[in-house]
């Protein structure tokens, strides 16, 4: 495979930005999170496991900042606005990239399209890591709301509540509590991550499948539930989660007990955004679970 960046273009004819590095046998696609973020998470992977063993492919899907961005609002635009076509994005995407016998990992948003890929297409897979995400919507929301609960006061978290029911999410009082609630719970360590000099959020596509921001789970997503299905994935799997993570770490052991071929790991003073927040635990555990696959001595726990 070609290391670099290159544009692939898709059969919708839109073009999704892709990137590739290192040159080792073990092949890995990064799916990234939002919905709407991009793959700048994923650029220091290939780096921190070893270019020489391992070959890490990231890309931007429809509407993130890097790919073709179409206006949405236009009646022809919002057939992408679902969760089928994104899947079928990253089907289109790995096919492009020409990998087979791969590892897929997902971040969030892209740990549920991970989940879903692998229900699918999983056949395609060597490897499934799923990174902050759970199995579900339902469990999600109460956990986020008693996060705020704990963490802020009663009249501020009926604030929030005020602005959320009026939907005057620009309020910059609103605005500074959903950044402390961040700095707890999303990312701990922002000072770690990617920088760019203006947003580069697809704002359209996370206010439609998420809401507002992480502690508003009122989009598209709001139902979604792969409870019955997870333990047809037979795949080799790894669960990492941040200690303080958004998503409901009981979830995320039940999880583990319910794939039939599942390790858990947690990451010490990390938020949902672990892998920025503290990258030598993240990318510990990370390298161990390729590496115990790669020589057949993956064992769950």
């Amino acid at each position: 495979m070609l290391t670099g960046t290159h544009l692939v273009q898709l059969k919708n004819g839109f073009h999704l930005f892709t990137r590739t590095v290192g040159h080792g046998p073990v092949k890995v696609l990064c799916v990234h999170g939002g919905p709407g973020s991009n793959h700048t998470e994923f650029e220091n992977f290939a780096t921190e496991l070893g270019e020489d063993n391992f070959q890490v492919s990231m890309y931007d899907q429809l509407g993130s900042f890097y790919s073709d961005q179409p206006d949405f609002s236009r009646p022809e635009n919002q057939q992408f606005l679902s969760l089928d076509y994104y899947l079928s994005e990253l089907e289109e995407v790995r096919q492009q990239l020409g990998l087979e016998d791969f590892y897929l990992l997902g971040h969030s948003w892209g740990g549920l399209l991970a989940q879903e890929y692998a229900l699918k297409y999983g056949q395609h897979l060597k490897g499934l890591i799923i990174m902050s995400m759970i199995d579900n919507i339902a469990e999600y929301t109460p956990h986020v709301n008693k996060l705020r609960e704990q963490t802020l006061t009663a009249s501020q978290v009926s604030y929030m509540r005020g602005i959320e029911s009026a939907e005057a999410f620009d309020d910059p009082e609103y605005q500074r509590l959903v950044t402390t609630l961040n700095q707890h719970f999303v990312c701990r360590h922002p000072e770690n991550a990617p920088r760019q000099l203006v947003s580069t959020l697809a704002t359209p596509v996370y206010n439609y499948f998420q809401g507002n921001n992480e502690f508003v789970m009122v989009g598209a997503l709001n139902g979604w539930d792969q409870r019955a299905n997870l333990h047809k994935i037979t795949t080799p799997t790894l669960l990492t989660f941040g200690e303080y993570d958004t998503m409901p770490l009981s979830v995320a052991r039940r999880m583990q007990q319910t794939l039939p071929q599942a390790r858990l790991t947690l990451t010490p003073d990390g938020g949902h955004c672990h892998s920025v927040d503290n990258p030598d635990a993240f990318f510990h555990n990370l390298r161990r679970y390729l590496t115990d696959v790669e020589t057949n001595q993956f064992t769950a726990y």
